[in-house]
């Protein structure tokens, strides 16, 4: 893929970048491009009062439910799973797109958009129990999970124009109209992102809020202007399809919290690095053929893709077994991906056009990672056997903003200041400071399978103590250390499903497993006798 700028269509207007900038006090650190949607400006006092505001459409995920989907019948079963979230994003898109006329009245979205989509997830759920049915048990109760709703916004409540309620972006001083429900995002101005002034109002990282206030100013405080912050949204919360300020944090500010494992008798202290690049070439694509496979954009935002150079959702085991690899042992043709990271800088980027990017609120520029660290460690309390060829495991939950996180699992940091992990926000550098995103992945395998209907219960996490749970055994854990020399301050974010809104809690990793029998009993023996290789 090109990465030439070229002009961004209109589609892709609807979540474009907004470029206010933001002080952090003392520190001097610039934060800057929170997503915006177009047309998402003033309200009368009126409407303001009346309206209810949403951030994005939750649905429940019927894959988390399937977990014994005999195996004739998963190749339908994925093929339906991918049609339901294709109907997410184009329901998505016309939420966004008429956002205002469904705060005012929700009546219009049952009808227009919630509706119609429940009655296309029925009919795929019920799809998927018929294909089921065919070679096993029909499943009963899918359609059950049918019904979606409207989100309301993290920063509903979140004071209208200041308030007392602290949090970490805190607005001005002020009370503003409604006064003392600051949330997240209100605060007395000592918050992580507080404004310079005591404004009646948050503005964009203060109080959010659809201009309910005299003196909103865009960065809590800073400007005391008329009118409300830039990004402040409808009636206090998220504009665009994410990220938010309050999706960031300050790194310094946060307390130390890095735990390390502890060995134990038995353990398998060793280490296997592999060197793959950091996708230099730019291969990107929006497919994901571990959840999706044969389906074009299968995961509506794309991946940066190391080793293997045959992944796309056609693969199949042949062509992944016979690919080039980027890797620099040509034993190791795994395939490791993630979603990409793009800087809000207001830029053009190259797929503003396309699926998988602008088209689904995906925008900004791609940025390489300046390192990308494979490596492979042992157990604390077991000796690791080898991974089948094949095997596939993901990391995390892309769906982690609806789903809940039960299965979020991505780290994020800064150089530095890597015994300071973040689960659910970005961070915020210093100067000269990188930004570091880590995936530790599953190491215990139950003995037998590859992959999973779910692509998750065939593998595990060890528990507190480092064990695995009856009739798993331990595997050489995949950990992932990407790191991004991005300018400091709130200006990038991941690639998402449109209605996941890019919270960093959405961060997820792939892997499929296609070392050859050699150079992965190699790895055993390393990590076993307690050796480094690479």
């Amino acid at each position: 893929m090109s990465r030439t700028s070229r002009k961004r269509s209109t589609v892709a207007n609807r979540a474009i970048v907004a470029g206010a900038a933001l002080l952090l006090g003392g520190g001097g650190l610039a934060a800057v491009n929170v997503y915006a949607s177009a047309g998402e400006g003033k309200s009368s006092q009126a409407n303001q009062n009346v309206a209810q505001s949403w951030s994005t459409i939750s649905c429940p995920d019927p894959s988390t439910k399937l977990t014994q989907v005999p195996e004739a019948a998963r190749a339908e079963v994925d093929r339906e799973l991918a049609k339901m979230d294709t109907q997410i994003t184009e329901a998505y898109a016309r939420f966004a797109s008429e956002k205002r006329a469904i705060e005012q009245d929700s009546g219009y979205a049952n009808n227009a958009i919630l509706s119609p989509l429940k009655a296309k997830r029925f009919a795929a759920l019920d799809r998927i129990s018929i294909a089921m049915g065919r070679v096993g048990t029909k499943p009963q109760g899918l359609e059950a999970l049918s019904n979606c709703t409207l989100r309301a916004d993290n920063n509903a409540n979140a004071g209208n124009g200041g308030g007392r309620g602290g949090g970490q972006n805190g607005g001005g001083q002020g009370n503003g109209q409604n006064g003392q429900n600051g949330g997240q995002n209100g605060g007395q101005g000592n918050g992580q992102n507080g404004g310079q002034d005591q404004g009646q109002n948050g503005g964009q990282n203060g109080a959010g809020g659809q201009d309910q206030g005299q003196n909103g100013g865009q960065n809590g405080g800073q400007d005391q202007g008329q009118d409300g912050g830039q990004n402040g949204g409808a009636g206090g919360g998220q504009a665009g399809n994410g990220p938010e300020a309050s999706d960031f944090v300050d790194i310094t500010t946060v307390q130390p919290n890095a735990q390390k494992a502890r060995n134990g008798r038995g353990g398998s202290k060793g280490t296997f690095s592999t060197e793959c690049g950091r996708n230099e070439a730019g291969l990107f694509n929006s497919d994901n053929v571990i959840v999706a496979p044969g389906v074009t954009n299968g995961a509506h935002h794309f991946h940066d893709y190391i080793g293997n150079q045959a992944n796309d959702a056609f693969a199949t085991d042949e062509s992944l077994a016979a690919a080039e690899t980027t890797c620099s042992n040509q034993g190791d043709k795994s395939s490791y991906f993630w979603p990409v990271l793009r800087l809000q800088n207001g830029q053009e980027e190259a797929d503003a056009n396309s699926d998988g990017g602008g088209k689904e609120g995906n925008v900004g520029i791609i940025q390489t990672p300046s390192q990308v660290t494979n490596t492979f460690v042992g157990s604390s309390k077991a000796k690791v056997t080898a991974m089948p060829r094949l095997m596939r495991i993901i990391t995390g939950d892309a769906k982690a903003f609806v789903n809940g996180t039960a299965n979020a699992n991505a780290s994020w940091s800064c150089t530095g200041f890597e015994d300071r992990q973040l689960k659910d926000k970005y961070p915020i550098c210093p100067e000269g400071s990188q930004v570091v995103r880590t995936f530790k992945f599953q190491s215990c395998w139950d003995g037998v399978n590859a992959d999973s209907a779910n692509h998750r219960t065939h593998v595990a996490f060890a528990d507190g103590n480092g064990n695995c749970g009856n009739g798993f055994k331990a595997i050489p854990q995949l950990q992932q250390r990407i790191v991004y020399d991005v300018p400091p301050g709130p200006g990038f974010a991941v690639d998402s499903f449109p209605e996941q809104l890019h919270k960093p809690v959405t961060d997820h990793g792939d892997f499929i497993n296609v070392f050859d029998e050699n150079l992965m009993n190699t790895m055993v023996n390393c990590i076993n006798t307690g050796k480094k290789c690479k």
